[in-house]
């Protein structure tokens, strides 16, 4: 019989989750992700969270901070003429995936984290021009301020403008172009490395008029065509939104999901499936007189007490230590209601929920992020995935799954969890799985056609050799979607797996490598990682003992798992081409 936790001790887990989601202090900020021995020498990058998906350490000779274009062209210049190989970082680092690291040790780092000021501002014409390193919130303050919006963008503002464009993050949307960023903009500069006669580097000046095809390229270039140095975005004169969220049972949810965009401009999801739930967000345009001054400060996205985030992910590592199920779906029926009762940070006012629906300007409601809020504490607060804290550590599986198989595709995992109703509680501790709308992007390494993006938090062991609790339903579901429904990946999170052959999911990939070719013939920008994904050189898959536990490899043997610990290779319980990690000796029956 499984380890069950005692009612006392799940009733203060239960009270911590509660608590933590509450707390609104002041948070301190993140690191810089960059850390150097000596000086700018030395130097190492992570992401915010403190891990790549191989573990691997990320190192280069040294990192520069140039805070003008001219200083930027002047750093690409030096490092293209001396043969460096480059990579560009950010300020806070979110992609999961390796795309800030350089291969080697003697590498430059350059960082965007100074090149965040606005270029200029154009109310008549409704363009903002703004550098690579400014953030999402800086984005959307500065066209407020001039009555414009941004009309669609991701939920988390602590994104830059380079780190947006190099990973093609979006909102959610079937309206208009869709809800992709990189769709708003109408130029981008760019410095690229450049021939003897260039002085070693190249300023490039995109647009869809003057320079289509190496338009499309940068619009997502996975930083592998140079820096980017400015981007002028199109907006739209300021509005407002009327947003409601509804909790509903899942039973005719493949039907919903299909058409619930087409009736919502800012439709999305959050499906809790082992408790058969999903969350409607009814979320729509209305005039910018409508009355209403809501906020949306999305509660997971503000600071949290370090001693509860430690108490919350020591209680997880309990759970999967002692395979308490039981304990599991207890604190995730205690988060999802207290999200969904707390509204998930809405006030209608900036302090207060009064009810549905919140009205409020789109700058106030799109995205959040207010654990970035930088007054030090000493981390007694910050934000629940800073890796400076026993805090959140998680794995993030997020994909776009074609519209028109998006019913079948969720028809899979309900028959999955008929076969174990409790096999997905860990997604539910990580807020269930979001869902947001995206639609086909004339950008090459775009979204290919109308799409849901599944985007689907665990838990990570500390220890890359230690199984999860129902791990093997985690990992079919990846699978179906990547193989059987041909979903794809975003750029900027998943395991090594979902790369796999990946670039021959895009029709346009050869015309973005042509470009490639001829921005950076020498492949200075480019590395190990990049060449694998982009299917130059290599492959993602890294077969060694226990790789399909941290989704490194697809399992083909029992020693990619965890034998020792009773997991196995094993075919999928619903589709039967699925390889995955299984607990073998009675995990059903156990538990």
């Amino acid at each position: 019989m499984a380890f069950t936790s005692p009612p006392s001790y799940r009733t203060l887990t239960g009270l911590y989750y509660i608590f933590t989601l509450v707390h609104t202090a002041v948070s301190t900020p993140p690191d810089d992700p960059v850390k150097c021995v000596s000086g700018n020498m030395n130097c190492t990058v992570t992401n915010s969270y403190g891990a790549f998906p191989d573990r691997s350490t990320c190192r280069a000779a040294n990192v520069a901070y140039p805070k003008t274009e001219a200083e930027l062209v002047s750093v690409v210049a030096a490092a293209t003429q001396a043969g460096r190989k480059m990579r560009v970082t950010t300020r806070y680092s979110h992609s999961i995936t390796k795309l800030v690291c350089t291969d080697g040790t003697d590498g430059l780092f350059i960082s965007t984290k100074f090149l965040n000021h606005t270029v200029q501002a154009n109310a008549t014409a409704m363009t903002l021009t703004v550098e690579s390193g400014t953030t999402l919130r800086q984005l959307i303050a500065e066209a407020a301020k001039i009555g414009l919006a941004l009309p669609y963008a991701p939920y988390w503002w602590g994104l830059t403008v380079g780190g947006l464009m190099g990973t093609g993050a979006h909102g959610s949307s079937l309206w208009g172009k869709g809800s992709a960023v990189h769709d708003y903009v109408t130029e981008i500069r760019m410095v690229s490395p450049g021939s003897v006669n260039d002085g070693f580097a190249k300023i490039r000046v995109l647009s869809e008029i003057t320079t289509p095809n190496e338009f499309k390229a940068a619009k997502v270039s996975l930083g592998v065509l140079g820096v980017i140095s400015q981007v002028t975005f199109k907006l739209q004169p300021m509005f407002k939104r009327s947003l409601t969220y509804t909790m509903r049972n899942d039973w005719d949810f493949e039907d919903q999901a299909v058409t619930f965009g087409k009736k919502h401009e800012f439709a999305d999801f959050i499906w809790l499936p082992s408790q058969g739930k999903v969350v409607y967000r009814r979320d729509d345009r209305v005039p910018v007189n409508t009355s209403g001054n809501g906020l949306f400060d999305f509660l997971p996205f503000r600071s949290q007490l370090s001693a509860a985030i430690a108490i919350i992910r020591s209680s997880e590592e309990t759970q999967e230590t002692f395979r308490d199920v039981n304990g599991k779906c207890v604190g995730a029926t205690i988060i999802s209601s207290t999200l969904f009762a707390t509204s998930y940070g809405l006030t209608n006012n900036g302090i207060i929920f009064t009810g549905y629906p919140v009205v409020g300007s789109q700058d106030r409601m799109m995205s959040s992020g207010s654990c970035l809020d930088s007054l030090q504490d000493g981390l007694i607060t910050a934000c629940g995935w800073d890796s400076r804290i026993r805090g959140e550590f998680f794995h993030q599986t997020t994909f776009s799954v074609p519209l028109t198989q998006v019913k079948s595709f969720i028809s899979d995992i309900k028959s999955l969890v008929k076969i174990e109703p409790k096999s997905l509680c860990g997604l539910e501790l990580h807020y269930g799985i979001l869902m947001r709308y995206v639609t086909s992007s004339p950008a090459y390494l775009g979204k290919e056609t109308e799409a849901l993006d599944f985007d689907i938090t665990y838990y990570r062991s500390k220890d890359p050799l230690t199984p999860r609790l129902y791990e093997d339903f985690i990992e079919e579901i990846e699978q179906i979607a990547l193989f059987k429904y041909n979903a794809l990946p975003h750029w900027g999170k998943n395991r090594n797996l979902a790369f796999d052959g990946v670039i021959q999911k895009y029709n346009n990939a050869p015309a973005f490598l042509k470009v490639k070719e001829s921005y950076d013939p020498k492949g200075l920008f480019s590395s190990e990682w990049t060449d694998q994904i982009l299917g130059i050189k290599g492959s993602v898959t890294i077969i060694k003992d226990g790789c399909a536990l941290e989704g490194l490899c697809i399992c083909s043997k029992d020693v990619h798992c965890a034998p020792a610990k009773g997991y196995l290779c094993r075919p999928g319980k619903v589709y039967k081409e699925a390889r995955v990690c299984t607990r073998v000796d009675g995990i059903v029956s156990v538990i």
